[in-house]
């Protein structure tokens, strides 16, 4: 069901974090100039070593986080302002967010049934008699079965995946337009894994919700997106089809994510593509490519200046001195 139509546009997001109680000027920058369209029915993926700005973006869109700089729109309208026109409840409704962490994010004092049933009653999605029901159709509707048993349990007596699932259930009780699922499988078993990318796969292509996919694992990106955005340092280094990005990556970095990616068949190390260097701390005076440190084929430039945007493709870009 992807369509044309943009449901989430962000144009030159950044977000700064004060570092410790000193003076203003000392933060750091973890998103820096990040833009993105998230269309209909349409996945994204973010892919992303831990620190890159993958969460902090989807924080911001969840409203968790105020933006530094930079404009967000949902469905065409500025986001500020469908807030003030429709209420942060409804835009809430409508972005609902997945956890990496299945235990974490639900309630060990409450049943199954209490959290799925709670936010259809606080977002008056039902009548209080109708809710039993429709717990029962969305528990059946991610994969969770018998659904009146599953119902009365409590998060402990279900399995990592199952518990996923829930929370899987949660976010599509107030009828969503977007999902974002931050790091959903990673804490899963390997086993579990795949079908938990297979129900986000039929929810996006059967019932229109968009997905913004946030992980560490290249591979999953292009397996469940149709578009990939590589980010480092809070920069985004390499974006496009996901096809292209991982079958064809420009950028150091992108490569050296898919060399990190385990080959069925093949046994002993690979050599990771890339020099022993610090993770920069990204501050908004600093200067040149972020990878610079890291990249085996860095120049004077890539010390001084930010790589520009580069097209290889109609739906591939990268930010390289070096293409």
């Amino acid at each position: 069901m992807q369509s044309n139509e943009v449901i989430l546009s962000v144009n030159n997001l950044v977000k700064d974090f004060p570092l410790g109680q000193s003076a203003k000027s000392n933060v750091m920058r973890a998103v820096n100039d990040v833009s993105f369209e998230l269309k209909k029915g349409e996945a994204l993926a973010i892919v992303g070593e831990s620190g890159s700005g993958k969460s902090t973006g989807a924080r911001i869109l969840t409203r968790i986080y105020d933006e530094t700089s930079g404009n967000i729109s949902f469905k065409g309208v500025p986001l500020n302002t469908y807030i003030e026109q429709n209420g942060a409840l409804e835009y809430a409704r409508q972005v609902q967010m997945i956890f990496q962490d299945p235990f974490g994010s639900l309630n060990p004092v409450h049943t199954i049934y209490h959290h799925i049933a709670r936010p259809l009653l606080i977002h008056k999605r039902a009548a209080k008699e109708a809710v039993p029901q429709l717990v029962y159709d969305l528990l059946e509707l991610v994969g969770l079965s018998p659904v009146k048993e599953t119902a009365e349990k409590f998060p402990h007596e279900l399995s990592g995946g199952q518990r996923q699932r829930v929370a899987i259930a949660r976010a599509l009780a107030v009828d969503p337009e977007v999902i974002l699922a931050d790091e959903p499988i990673s804490m899963l078993d390997v086993s579990v894994r795949l079908g938990i990318l297979n129900l986000m796969a039929d929810l996006k292509d059967k019932h229109g919700i968009s997905f913004m996919y946030i992980t560490h694992d290249i591979a999953t990106a292009r397996y469940f997106a149709e578009k990939t955005a590589v980010m480092y340092v809070g920069h985004m280094v390499e974006w496009g089809a996901s096809d292209n990005v991982t079958q064809n990556p420009q950028h150091p970095y992108s490569k050296l994510l898919l060399s990190a990616v385990p080959e069925a068949g093949k046994a002993g190390r690979r050599e990771l593509m890339v020099k022993k260097g610090d993770i920069p701390l990204w501050k908004p005076d600093s200067v040149g490519c972020p990878f610079y440190m890291r990249c085996p084929n860095a120049s004077e430039q890539c010390q001084t200046q930010m790589p520009e945007p580069v097209q290889i493709a109609p739906e591939h870009f990268a930010r390289c001195h070096n293409l």
